[in-house]
């Protein structure tokens, strides 16, 4: 029996913004860039694996971030798609720690995601031992999510545009959600970053 659970974690950075016209990885909210916030809420936590996978415009971001102890990623197929990412990332931290029980998947856009939240998602996943637990806002699932090692190989194969998600297609597949009202906002067009500003002394 394993005196430890191994849990990495996914930073997926390699979208290319195309609706806001310029990286919204380096969209500066309270004195630092949104990857960066996500980097430093990962590092305030042990993982063992940190994963950062970039693709569009990678250099200028790499160049604007410290990327701390996360092994960088360079998904060349982002064109196709988050899944590309995902699968890109998973395949890579478990290059990393072959022997992971859990990877949590982070995006590098969403301002209002916490330590505290994602601990949150590792307690109830550990707790529960079901396959994946979910972040849920307004109604609907995404990302923070965990996910158990069954369905490593099932992130290993989503392709194109296919998030994690694709997995609650199949009607079976059990899971467990955690409230974060506050991850429904995350930055794609000129008007959110815009948003973004006026909520910056919230």
């Amino acid at each position: 029996m394993k005196e430890k659970v191994k849990i990495g974690i996914i930073i997926l950075a390699a979208g290319s913004s195309s609706r806001l016209g310029y990286p919204k990885q380096i969209v500066e909210f309270r004195g630092k860039s949104l990857l960066q916030h996500s980097i430093e809420v990962a590092e305030s936590l042990k993982f063992d694996s940190k994963i950062l996978v970039l693709g569009a415009k990678a250099k200028e971001i790499e160049k604007k971030i410290d990327c701390r102890n996360f092994k960088i990623v360079y998904n060349q197929n982002w064109k196709e798609g988050m899944g590309t990412s995902i699968g890109k990332g998973t395949s890579e931290a478990l290059k990393l720690e072959d022997d992971l029980d859990h990877i949590l998947i982070l995006l590098s856009d969403q301002p209002f995601i916490t330590s505290e939240k994602i601990q949150e998602l590792i307690r109830i996943q550990l707790s529960t031992n079901k396959p994946a637990t979910f972040s849920e806002y307004l109604g609907n699932v995404g990302v923070p999510a965990i996910f158990s090692r069954s369905l490593f190989s099932d992130l290993k194969g989503l392709k194109g545009d296919q998030g994690a998600k694709k997995l609650l297609r199949n009607k079976s597949f059990e899971f467990r959600t955690v409230q974060f009202e506050k991850g429904i906002f995350d930055v794609d067009t000129a008007a959110d970053v815009t948003l973004l500003k006026q909520m910056e002394e919230e």
